[in-house]
């Protein structure tokens, strides 16, 4: 197999991004992404509306164009395999990368990267830089309750009319829960929300909380705050607030509760993280870790601190990072 110049792991808009700079420099790259191209935003609500207007998703100089103020999922998906197509962009989708190992020393170091396709092929490529922008939103914070993986919970929101007529407990009080939580109450589901904080959390959006604060008040959606699950049911939650257990009822559990990047995996590679935020060890100018030629851009970056990153500043690390390892392959082929 050839050695690559660089390869990028995680083909979400800021693997894309150093994709893109790294065809730019000249570089040879290859991005390997596990699931689907940004299967993270694939992950999204189907109805969802982003936050941020449409200039700040773009990468590679390519607009993103809607007839709407903030553009929605299913635009943000074709709008980045439109650049994925744009610049004909080496992707690998469906694969999953295992195992990094660094072989050699100084400049002559290659990374050998061990990959599993979902049909379970095994493969090794190799390539002098490693570029880890695979984000954290396949990672979801587990509680490690008993009934956690009973097969009405889950993780992910994905639209309400599966919902309709059905006792959903929303578990979190920030945004994905709470705009969860009032989708769900406006298109027939009997909601109630759980969050272990004393109130919403301070990051819900301005015009979206008094939204919920006005459902909650007037029992259009019950909540239960200060409290934590204690047990998932096949037919109901058992919650815990101030020592007292209750039991509610349930058809459906929404787990909302954030994403992380795996320390594990970060480790594996030979990156040291910070005890209490998990940050990777790196260089903030070049985002290269404590191993030579070993990159983080995107949401790895952020450890625990997932409110940090987002595609709007993540987007711009790829460039850097492809400056620095052109500058530095090529003097290591002369």
């Amino acid at each position: 197999m050839p050695v690559r110049d660089v390869l990028i792991v995680g083909g979400g808009p800021s693997g894309l991004a150093a994709a893109i700079a790294c065809r730019h420099h000249g570089l040879d790259y290859v991005v390997v992404e596990q699931g689907a191209l940004v299967d993270g935003i694939a992950r999204f609500p189907i109805n969802m509306v982003f936050f941020t207007t449409p200039e700040l998703l773009e990468i590679g100089g390519v607009p993103l164009t809607t007839p709407f103020e903030k553009p929605t999922r299913a635009e943000a998906l074709r709008y980045y395999r439109k650049v994925t197509d744009t610049f004909q962009l080496q992707v690998a989708l469906y694969e999953t990368v295992t195992r990094i190992e660094r072989d050699g020393h100084g400049d002559d170091a290659v990374f050998a990267v061990s990959t599993r396709t979902r049909l379970g092929a095994e493969r090794v490529r190799d390539a002098r830089a490693v570029v880890l922008a695979m984000g954290y939103y396949d990672r979801p914070n587990m509680l490690g309750v008993p009934g956690e993986d009973l097969p009405h919970v889950s993780h992910y929101y994905s639209e309400p009319h599966p919902h309709y007529r059905r006792r959903v407990v929303v578990v979190g009080g920030k945004n994905s829960a709470v705009e969860a939580a009032l989708d769900l109450y406006r298109n027939g589901a009997q909601v109630t929300l759980v969050h272990r904080g004393s109130a919403l959390g301070d990051s819900v959006k301005y015009w979206v909380r008094p939204d919920m604060e006005n459902r909650i008040k007037e029992g259009s959606i019950a909540a239960h705050f200060a409290t934590r699950i204690v047990e998932i049911r096949p037919t109901s939650v058992m919650v815990e607030t101030a020592g007292t257990p209750q039991e509610i009822a349930a058809d459906d559990v929404l787990l909302l509760t954030g994403y992380r990047a795996d320390p594990a995996f970060l480790r594996g590679a030979g990156v040291e993280l910070d005890a209490e935020t998990l940050i990777p060890r790196h260089d903030p100018e070049t985002f290269e870790t404590n191993v030579p030629n070993l990159f983080v851009a995107g949401g790895q970056l952020a450890g625990t601190r997932t409110g940090s990153i987002f595609i709007e500043n993540g987007r711009f690390h790829g460039e850097q990072i492809a400056r620095v390892l052109a500058g530095r392959l090529s003097r290591s082929l002369v």
